[in-house]
């Protein structure tokens, strides 16, 4: 099949799924369900658009649920399609773009989660894991849908874009709610009206966070991770933004900092901040002007908001709530191990129901939780490798690439006292998001990529697949190794 055919294959497909609709269907249903065929056709036919949806969706409404069968996230339905526009796309000979240490390992990481989970699905009770196990597959596959459709500086910014416009909508959208009514369950029918469907976990989390923002990422521990993870991108995208771009990309960055202060999260908060001392140290002006201005308005905040002054003054004592549970959690962990040596699967996160453990508030030893000590350590080689390989940007934006870096580098570093980037669904598509694109940026573009437009769907660059000689890190060509990219 030639490439550029495949396209018209997939729409001939649709066009009689649409004629049959027509003739078998009521008339009302037909008419409700023909224009989301004509949109599951342009989706599909423009796998670029797609992704830069998804990647608006899984900041602004991660959990926003749609029904195909099994239940998905709206992201996790565009990721899907995304990743199907792709695969018609290719030609039979369909080349990936180079892969580094960094795809290798964290593809093994995939092909050994195979083991936990077929144990978990014999030894642990339940209603079988399957879907949950398929869901965190195609989260940690956006690292490598990124590195096949987003390879020329244009791209790898438009998608860091709509990141941190996503992020922007969010808080846009959680701020105001939070200064009318300050009590995080006054965000709970908004979300119900934006397709939030899990009403008792929600409920459950807003009534344990009182004081602290709500947002449509519920958790506020969740919601710091995220603000950590992509506030580095917001601060590099304005350093390189000109005019009236620069000053929306700087509001935006306030915007951020002023939600993560309102989540209280300890460990996002002390996170970022280490990054931009880091920063500023090394002599980062920008870095400088908003830990200036963060410090002001945590100060500000202190003084005005009686929350944030009685959780400060529990944060080092050992009578905090959460201090004592997260002593305990490690307590217990090693029986958790013992019990339980090749992990539990995917048919529940930890802890076990009815086990009598509880399950564990850091990154790391969540994989091993999960998904047992090999895992964990594929895990930290996976890291290793993408620190290593990241850092030597050769995309003309080294301050975009260095942003990107520094992202994931601040959601680690949320890790020892957080674990969501591990296995919660969106907030890991939305780290290896970050992470591929800083490969992607570390990495270059091929001669050629560079001219080709990164959108779908216009000029040129909507005909098929091509392939270019690729460049490594140090930008001399690496000899027979080609990549492909969607043109």
């Amino acid at each position: 099949m030639r490439a550029d055919g495949a396209p018209v294959v997939a729409g001939g497909l649709l066009a009689l799924l649409a004629a049959a609709g027509l003739v078998l269907l009521p008339l009302p249903l037909g008419a409700v369900l023909l224009p989301g065929i004509a949109l599951l056709a342009v989706l599909i036919s423009a796998p670029r658009v797609t992704f830069v949806l998804f990647a608006l969706s899984a900041v602004s409404l991660p959990y926003t649920s749609i029904e195909l069968g099994i239940r998905l996230t709206l992201s996790e339905g565009l990721l899907a399609l995304a990743w199907l526009g792709v695969l018609l796309r290719a030609p039979r000979d369909l080349r990936l773009p180079p892969w580094g240490r960094t795809e290798w390992l964290l593809l093994l990481l995939m092909g050994y989660s195979v083991v936990p989970f077929l144990y978990g699905e014999l030894a642990m009770p339940g209603p079988s894991g399957l879907v949950s196990w398929l869901r965190w597959l195609l989260n940690l596959s956006t690292l490598f849908l990124v590195g096949i459709l987003f390879r020329s500086e244009d791209g790898i910014r438009g998608v860091a874009l709509a990141l941190v416009l996503g992020m922007a909508a969010m808080l846009l959208l959680s701020i105001p709610v939070f200064l009318a009514d300050p009590d995080p369950l006054a965000m709970l029918p908004v979300l119900q009206s934006l397709g939030y469907v899990h009403t008792e976990a929600m409920l459950d989390i807003f009534s344990g966070t009182a004081g602290r923002m709500g947002s449509p990422w519920v958790h506020p521990n969740l919601l710091g991770g995220m603000l950590a993870l992509l506030l580095p991108v917001a601060v590099f995208l304005q350093v390189a933004a000109r005019g009236g771009g620069r000053a929306v990309l700087w509001a935006v960055t306030l915007l951020g900092v002023a939600g993560l202060l309102l989540s209280i999260s300890r460990g996002a908060i002390l996170a970022l901040g280490l990054v931009l001392t880091a920063l500023a140290v090394r002599g980062r002006v920008a870095a400088r002007r908003l830990l200036l201005l963060a410090s002001l308005l945590a100060v500000l905040f202190v003084a005005v908001y009686p929350p944030v002054q009685e959780r400060l003054g529990k944060m080092f004592s050992a009578q905090n709530e959460s201090t004592q549970l997260r002593f305990e959690e490690y307590r217990l962990f090693p029986e958790a191990v013992a019990r339980y040596p090749l992990g539990i699967g995917f048919k529940s996160d930890p802890p076990p129901p009815g086990s009598g453990l509880l399950g564990i508030s850091n990154l790391w030893l969540n994989y091993m939780y999960k998904l047992g000590l090999p895992a964990m350590f594929l895990f930290i080689a996976v890291l290793i490798a993408w620190w290593r390989e990241t850092s030597t940007p050769a995309v003309g934006a080294p301050g975009l690439a260095m942003g990107l870096r520094l992202g994931g580098l601040a959601a680690l570093l949320t890790g020892p006292v957080d674990h969501y980037f591990s296995f919660s669904p969106v907030a890991v598509a939305v780290f290896w998001t970050v992470m591929g694109l800083a490969l992607s940026a570390a990495r270059g573009s091929a001669p050629g990529a560079r001219q080709a437009q990164d959108t779908a769907g216009t000029g040129h660059a909507a005909h098929g697949w091509s392939a270019h000689s690729v460049h490594g890190p140090d930008g001399r060509q690496m000899p027979g190794v080609s990549s492909v990219a969607v043109e």
